[in-house]
């Protein structure tokens, strides 16, 4: 398929958890379409790397990176103002920051359940609350936040991660509603991907005493299409729902799952 240039041209994107994984790769996929990107991240020298990652390629002022604790509402208030003054306005939001935690209902502890919604969850309600005011000026726009088939799919492991994507899922088609109602044209959406090769996948071939490649190997097992994963393939739907090819599409979720949910 022959790529179309500008996909995104004159978007402006903020993306949260920018400095690695998915997050880069929306970062740099959005830009390659013609939009211009703030990258955020509690790591936020790794933030500013895919800013400069991105500028190599596309010139200087196309991207820029900034440290953002996606818990605090008063840097949620910091990152909005930072796309003010960076991009000149907001009109694409993609809320991708996210933990994974460990743990059956019988032993995750309690603070790591906390942590898990505030970072997957309350970041997407603080950072839609604030971000909206913005957006509306600068709409049509677009909410993109980034689930899992989690959300969709139990695990008898992972409580706080399924009920925390679920909870995105659910909160995303409220969003989309509210926005719908009140006329702001923005529309916002829910991205569910299953295993991606991601440095998250080093860690955790890390702690089950895996070769890398043996963990893909078994993770793509459990994959219809026998494979996991890359960044690009979340990063291309992520740019879909971004540009105004979607624009018919609110409330709905879009599943990057290789056929898992089909079985």
């Amino acid at each position: 398929m022959v790529e179309r240039a500008g996909r995104v041209a004159g978007k402006l994107a903020l993306v949260t958890g920018g400095a690695q994984g998915l997050g880069r790769a929306h970062c740099i996929r959005l830009a390659q379409e013609g939009a211009r990107v703030l990258a955020t991240d509690i790591n936020g020298a790794g933030a500013e790397e895919t800013a400069a990652i991105i500028n190599a390629e596309m010139g200087t002022g196309t991207a820029f990176g900034i440290a953002h604790d996606v818990t605090d509402p008063a840097q949620w208030d910091a990152a909005v103002d930072a796309a003010r003054e960076h991009l000149g306005g907001l009109n694409v939001l993609v809320n991708n920051a996210g933990i994974g935690v460990a743990g059956n209902i019988e032993t995750c502890d309690f603070a790591d359940w906390q942590r898990c919604f505030d970072i997957n969850v309350n970041s997407i309600f603080h950072g839609c609350q604030k971000a909206l005011p913005l957006m509306r000026e600068h709409a049509p726009g677009s909410i993109i936040n980034i689930s899992s088939i989690a959300g969709l799919i139990a695990s008898d492991t992972m409580p706080a991660y399924n009920a925390s994507k679920a909870a995105v899922w659910m909160l995303s088609k409220s969003i989309a509603l509210h926005c719908a109602k009140k006329n702001m044209n923005i529309r916002c959406n829910s991205v569910h991907p299953t295993f991606v090769d991601t440095p998250i996948l080093d860690g955790t071939a890390k702690a089950a005493s895996l070769e890398k490649g043996v963990l893909l190997e078994k993770l793509a097992r459990q994959i219809p299409l026998k494979f996991v994963g890359e960044p690009n393939d979340i990063a291309n739907a992520v740019l879909y729902l971004a540009s105004d090819e979607s624009r018919f599409m609110t409330g709905a979720e879009l599943k990057l799952d290789g056929g898992i949910s089909a079985m």
